[in-house]
């Protein structure tokens, strides 16, 4: 028995890896085992794997592997293009050279920095042209106020649409096949009689619900087709979802530089790699509710669901939007408008007024109606 002590295998990176969200050189890190830049802090993905010598080596993802393998020639805008940091919402904006930014199009803030980027952002494949028009986008925003009956009175009155800007927000789509197996216990319910003595002594019978649980098991298959990701900063995720969704699968036209003159367009912040696992999040939990549907019986338990992923392609995608910023009080509001289907999402200030007495206004309804009832 030998007395040397054993080898430590070490994972050491092979070649130079590029940080997918700024461009620096990212870092093997193995207690995280993931590629972790040092300048801006994104992880990617990654696997240590033996090679033929029997020294452990890094190995990207598929997904972070074409990312590296995208070209510099598809990455910037085709036009020339400035591009500011909002230092309050952290968004990206980007326009034309000529334009000068005074504030902010999504927070409407004036500490606006110029933007240097290490590499180019990879220019979108495709676009979603603007179809609602201003003067449409001006009286839906009215209309919208005026269904709004908690909104204070003086809000409804205000020039607020004077403030309403069109963009050009990021996404990323991705397309998957997905193969399931699934495993559960069944329930089906059926019911027994019950004997019981009740508070006066008398014997009562009742029906009973019981469970009879049977193992059970399936199969599912479902093709994803453009499960969105929204990449912006600079508008509320929760109000993005509102609107959707974008039309992507039939109405998007192939990006040219042209549709985004004296346009204010978002460069992504959110990377293609953190993009992809909330992708891969939201499909994990819509198979998982496709499987839940599949299983028989009346309820379930313990289903485990078991994905297999094939065909993962992605695209960045540009879709418009209307966007109206204010400051109400000490608060700000945003309203998102979906720029082609005109579909609308805000918030909104409350009047504590018009709150009180639609509370007063209840309870003197129900006690009203608690009278009548005594009388009868």
């Amino acid at each position: 028995m030998s007395d040397q002590p054993p080898i430590i295998q070490e994972a050491t990176a092979n070649k130079k890896f590029s940080c997918p969200s700024c461009g620096g050189e990212a870092q093997w890190n193995p207690a995280k085992k993931l590629l972790v830049c040092p300048f801006c802090g994104a992880t990617s993905p990654a696997q240590a794997e033996l090679n033929a010598a029997g020294e452990e080596q890094i190995v990207e993802h598929d997904l972070v592997a074409a990312l590296r393998g995208i070209p510099d020639s598809a990455r910037g805008w085709q036009a020339a293009r400035t591009s500011v940091k909002c230092q309050s919402c952290q968004a990206i904006s980007v326009f034309d050279a000529a334009r000068v930014g005074q504030r902010c199009d999504f927070c409407g803030s004036s500490a606006l920095v110029p933007y240097e980027e290490i590499k180019e952002a990879f220019r979108p494949e495709s676009l979603l042209p603007m179809k609602i028009s201003e003067n449409q986008v001006r009286d839906s925003i009215r209309q919208w106020y005026g269904s709004r009956w908690f909104a204070p009175n003086k809000l409804k009155h205000a020039a607020l649409t004077d403030t309403v800007k069109g963009l050009y927000i990021p996404y990323w789509t991705f397309d998957a096949q997905v193969n399931a197996e699934w495993t559960a216990e069944s329930g089906y319910y059926y019911y027994e009689t019950e004997f019981y003595t009740d508070a006066n002594g008398k014997e009562q019978s009742r029906q009973v619900q019981k469970v009879r649980w049977v193992p059970s098991a399936g199969t599912l298959n479902h093709f994803f087709d453009d499960e969105l990701v929204p990449a912006s900063r600079g508008v509320q995720p929760d109000m993005l979802r509102k609107i959707e969704p974008f039309p992507t699968t039939k109405e998007l036209v192939p990006y040219n530089a042209g549709f985004l003159s004296g346009w204010v367009v978002e460069r992504y912040q959110i990377d293609l790699v953190a993009a992809a696992k909330t992708s891969r999040d939201q499909m994990d939990r819509k198979m998982y509710a496709l499987c839940a549907a599949q299983v028989p019986g009346d309820t379930h338990r313990d289903l485990q669901v078991e994905d297999d992923y094939s065909g993962q392609t992605f695209k960045h995608i540009l879709v418009p939007i209307w966007l109206l910023t204010y400051d109400y009080s000490t608060t700000n509001y945003q309203v998102v408008i979906n720029g082609y289907t005109g579909v609308i999402s805000g918030k909104y200030p409350k009047s504590w007024v018009k709150i009180l007495f639609a509370v007063l206004a209840g309870l003197a309804a129900a006690g009203i109606i608690a009278l009548m009832t005594a009388h009868r």
